[in-house]
């Protein structure tokens, strides 16, 4: 007989079907006994009594978290036993046959307790358990959610959605990255990408003009509470727009995806309010201000873009000048005389995302003439020579026709755990890292075999502790 969810029981009141899932409770009342049977649609209570004998023999074996086959009849509640909090509170099963499919040993804690009441340690190396939890069922459920609606948006704006590669060239952009070594071409590596942002601009050589994907990115930083070496982001890019379209795009996007997912949400202030750099941190004392009118209350959002943030800032003990958002970002001067003479005084085409005090998204107008990216990157401190090594792929595009352009990277963890009332990021990830970049259910990073070494023709250092 064909499998039937539990969210289809409903509708099939006085026929015989097939459930299958995981026993989430067994609980016996007298002679009879229940099993609240949990699947990925919801959960059905089902009932044995000493009239279907072997299935009544079969079910006294059966241990919380089993995943059993049951064939039943579907009957209504009496009315005072209905349970209004489910789907299927007023239905139930009973059941005519039981299948063991497989046991389960006693779980190294207890679904029903709270997340903080279990060591996140023990939830993250059993996190195939945690994720039978109905709140993260939830986290996972609604983050799809998101992303479809996002693809949905950008497609209806004319968007085209292309993947951009994992394996790339390792490029001075910020963060370290992560290497893979290459087998064919020993002592040569790929890089992961900390961004898809060279491909992207790419692209708008490519003569796409609105680009747009759910990107993986990669960045070997040093570990923090509510930091992932590996994160998602919506990355998208136009070309022909200015600041404000751009801006605009992801004010509409949104402001949509929050009404039509979370309607129970409050965006405290629309348009998003435009804030520059200056005046954030002269009247909040940060570039990401929470603009809540109730910081206590979690069902309001306070969205806001910052603006026109300095091109440069001074690192200190490089003794050098560096990008503040990376040196793709276009400066608010055609100047590049003035640019090289003061670099401290240049304002940039950068804007950040922020939502309740954290910032979910950064973005910026691209330089597309080479001789300003050139001087940007001297002003940093790079040679002709360094440029022509690291980004002579992207000079040389630059050669063959390339449109103003810009774009944006809302991270999509970060606002997850925002909406979803989550306090870190971690809760909206499948598989996350510990804060400290490990992974405790899959045991990594971890050492690997010699003979793998000597394929790829490494040799290791031991750790200095």
């Amino acid at each position: 007989m064909k499998r039937t969810l539990n969210n289809q029981a409903s509708g099939k009141i006085g026929e015989k079907v097939t459930v299958s899932g995981w026993a989430e409770t067994v609980r016996s009342h007298g002679k009879i006994v229940f099993i609240d049977l949990r699947d990925a649609s919801g959960v059905l209570q089902t009932v044995f009594t000493p009239k279907s004998e072997s299935a009544y023999e079969e079910v006294q074996k059966v241990r919380p978290e089993w995943v059993v086959s049951i064939e039943g009849t579907i009957k209504e509640r009496p009315a005072e036993m209905a349970n209004l909090n489910i789907e299927t509170g007023k239905i139930e099963l009973l059941a005519e046959k039981i299948e063991i499919l497989s046991k389960a040993k006693t779980l190294p804690f207890e679904l029903s307790l709270p997340k903080e009441d279990v060591k996140e340690e023990v939830r993250l190396k059993y996190r195939y358990l945690d994720l039978r939890r109905e709140k993260m069922r939830k986290n996972m459920i609604f983050r799809q959610k998101v992303t479809s609606f996002m693809r949905s948006f950008l497609e209806g704006k004319g968007f085209v959605e292309i993947e951009t590669p994992i394996l790339t060239k390792s490029t001075p952009e910020g963060a370290r990255d992560f290497l893979v070594p290459s087998r064919l071409y020993g002592g040569s590596f790929y890089a992961l990408p900390q961004s898809p942002q060279q491909y992207k601009q790419l692209l708008m050589v490519a003569g796409f003009e609105k680009y747009f994907q759910i990107a993986r990115c990669f960045r070997d930083e040093d570990p923090r509470a509510d930091r992932q070496p590996e994160f998602t982001q919506l990355d998208l890019e136009m070309s022909f727009a200015s600041q404000e379209e751009i801006m605009e795009v992801i004010e509409s996007l949104y402001s949509g995806l929050v009404k039509e997912i979370f309607p129970s949400k409050r965006i405290l202030k629309e348009p998003f309010p435009v804030i520059t750099y200056k005046e954030a941190m002269e009247k909040y004392g940060s570039d990401k201000p929470d603009l809540r009118e109730d910081k206590e209350n979690p069902d309001e959002l306070a969205f806001c873009f910052i603006v026109d943030f300095p091109m440069f800032e001074w690192k200190e003990r490089e003794n050098r000048w560096d990008a503040v958002h990376h040196p793709f970002t276009r400066p608010q001067t055609e100047n590049i005389e003035e640019m090289e003479k003061d670099p401290g005084k240049v304002l940039a085409f950068q804007y950040d995302f922020v939502l309740n005090g954290y910032e979910i998204g950064g973005g910026s107008l691209r330089t597309y003439r080479t001789e300003m990216l050139e001087a940007v990157f001297r002003i940093m401190g790079h040679t002709k020579e360094d440029l022509k090594r690291k980004f002579g792929h992207l000079f040389e595009a630059f050669e063959y026709g390339v449109p103003p352009h810009g774009g944006m990277a809302p991270g999509i963890d970060r606002f997850m755990s925002i909406v979803m009332n989550e306090p870190n990021i971690r809760e909206v990830i499948a598989f996350p890292k510990t804060g400290d970049n490990r992974d405790l259910m899959m045991d990594s990073p971890s050492e690997v075999g010699e003979d793998q070494l000597k394929e790829l023709n490494i040799k290791t250092l031991k750790a200095k502790k």
